[in-house]
């Protein structure tokens, strides 16, 4: 028996102003009695969320379908002209390779050309940060990005983008989530394409966004000099084919290696399971390839294009994948020194990284004299301190663990098209010193400490799940561990009170960050812990940091041995293990 608030939805599909072809298959889902079907896709509405949102394709008012597309587009078109009465609002939209991501595009398009705007349509798939490169190139009031990230290929997605080229924070998150829930049925929403009203871009933008990107190549000698570096690249069938092989070849490298099993952009994903550069898997044919051609590095983007992952050899010649963590400290570290080598650093740069994100990043900082600002977890806390700080402090890097990068400040979201040109940079200017990436992490951790770090995803089902998870945050926060690892607890911070607690004397100040439902603890030794909890579903993330003095590179496995003895402690006082 389908709960009343289902049936009433499935009857407003079935009596509305939709296509046949959508009533048809829910009509077909009814005769066939499929409750479980029918419950999932009309329990609720998508959430539109502080990212947009995200949801399996199919009809339905929780699904990704045209017409949750056109009245998210309403919603955000709605918001857009309270912000700006007086203009011709203006919005650019860029599509991933995923099935449908066009036709939600041309969705968005139709529906804002409709209610009088003028749309930036990217003629073909391009990456996530062109798209937030387009918002500022053409002064658009917002951007729209049609993709699901690294989700499986039964998902789409929609980010929605404000005027600064940066995903929406407060408050105008929240307040166009307000009137896209004001948006009721499709009946509000306008339909009705003026194809006057939509401009087509494409390559002018990529020229454009690739002349600025090499523009800050920092060791152009070093390139010259290694230009036949032996790169491998898998865009794991997304858009960084469109864009990271010719920005690498714009860089000076002559020699990249595709990996054409993954260069075709496929929305099925044919050759793995999931499309994503965190996991080995998905890049096991780039590892395979450059076993093959005796390759210096292995670069993977995600479909659309905003996260990058690395393989690299080890000092046995050992193909190796870093971690989030590792890549951006080597990021960091070599902007930093090549701004200070360039005599640049005057104290008014600054770094940024999110809270989950290693400090080693803040320990390389402060050696550079360099301020790093923590943030969030979301890279559009990065992009809104850059904003913050615009024309009165100089942006040079940020970074998350989870494998985004920006560097520079015309593009305001991760971007996984200039981290890999920085990173084989890197890997060119290390060999110029007889030197590789691997050395390079080792060095770092020799002159800062090694650090290492280990995610623990804990998911949940249903509404019990999400209880649980609730009452396993009240209960860190109430009664914190008093020790982790053999470590006794220095500090709780609790970001959903805004508060950080010295637990040796009582004494709290405040943590000058937005409200977030998160708490770290950190211990007399160094040990960070952070528990996270997500808003979408019912899962808690556990991030682990822990670091000890490394005397010396030789002694990386006996030290590295002893760190993960010490995550294991951990979580085990955690309860976790």
């Amino acid at each position: 028996m389908l709960l009343p608030e289902v049936q009433n939805r499935i009857n407003q599909w079935l009596t509305g102003a939709f296509d046949e072809d959508t009533k048809n298959t829910i009509r077909k889902l009814v005769a066939e009695n499929n409750e479980t079907e029918l419950t999932d896709a009309f329990y609720k509405d998508l959430e539109f969320g502080t990212g947009g949102m995200r949801g399996l394709m199919g009809v339905g008012t929780n699904k990704m379908n045209k017409y949750t597309v056109a009245m998210a587009t309403q919603g955000l078109f709605n918001y857009l002209k309270l912000c700006f009465p007086a203009k011709q609002i203006k919005v650019a939209i860029a599509y991933d390779s995923r099935n449908n991501s066009r036709y939600f595009a041309e969705i968005s398009a139709e529906v804002l050309s409709a209610n009088g705007a003028i749309v930036y349509l990217f003629r073909e798939l391009r990456p996530t940060p062109e798209l937030s490169f387009a918002v500022r190139h053409f002064h658009c009031h917002s951007g729209i990005v049609i993709t699901a990230s690294h989700n499986p290929k039964e998902y789409n997605g929609y980010k929605a983008y404000f005027n600064d080229g940066a995903q929406m924070v407060s408050p105008h998150d929240k307040n166009t989530i307000g009137e896209v829930r004001r948006i009721k049925g499709i009946e509000q929403v306008k339909f009705g394409k003026i194809s006057d009203n939509i401009i087509h871009i494409g390559e002018d933008i990529d020229n454009e966004y690739i002349a600025q990107t090499a523009s800050l190549s920092i060791s152009k000698e070093a390139i010259q000099k290694h230009k036949d570096l032996k790169i491998v690249f898998t865009p794991l069938h997304g858009t960084g084919i469109t864009l990271v092989p010719k920005l690498l070849q714009k860089f000076g490298f002559e020699n990249i290696i595709l990996v054409e099993q993954q260069s075709k952009p496929d929305g099925n994903f044919p050759t793995t399971k999931s499309p994503n550069p965190e996991e080995k898997e998905a890049l096991a044919l780039a590892l395979d390839k450059a076993q093959n051609t005796d390759a210096d590095l292995v670069l993977a983007t995600d479909p659309d294009s905003d996260r990058v992952g690395i393989a690299v050899k080890n000092d046995k010649s050992e193909w190796i994948l870093l971690n989030g963590n590792q890549t951006g400290a080597l990021l960091f570290h070599y902007m930093l020194n090549a701004w200070q080598m360039a005599g640049k650093l005057d104290g008014k740069q600054f770094i940024v990284k999110t809270i989950v994100t290693s400090y080693l990043m803040d320990k390389i900082a402060a050696s550079f004299g360099v301020e790093c600002y923590n943030v969030l977890t979301g890279f559009k806390y990065i992009a809104e301190l850059i904003h913050k700080f615009d024309k009165r402090k100089t942006f040079i890097v940020g970074g998350e663990e989870s494998y985004g990068y920006l560097v520079g400040d015309f593009v305001r979201d991760k971007d996984a098209i200039s981290a890999c040109a920085f990173i084989a940079e890197m890997a060119a200017y290390a060999k110029s010193k007889d030197s590789s990436l691997y050395d390079m992490l080792l060095d770092i951790y020799v002159q800062h400490g090694y650090y290492k770090e280990k995610l623990v995803s804990i998911t949940k089902t249903g509404k019990a799940g999400a209880d649980e998870i609730r009452a396993m945050m009240v209960q860190y926060r109430n009664h914190p561990p008093k020790v982790l690892g053999g470590s006794k607890l220095l500090k709780l911070l609790d970001y959903e009170q805004c508060r950080e607690t010295d637990l040796a004397t009582g004494n709290t100040k405040p943590i000058g960050l937005p409200k977030s439902d998160v708490l770290q603890f950190l211990t007399d030794d160094g040990t960070l812990v952070s528990a996270r909890p997500s808003g979408t579903e019912p899962k808690i993330k556990f991030y682990v940091s822990v670091n000890g003095t490394l005397p010396s590179r030789h002694d990386l496995a006996d030290v590295g041995a002893k760190l993960d003895q010490k995550i294991a402690s951990v979580l085990k006082d955690l309860g976790l293990e």
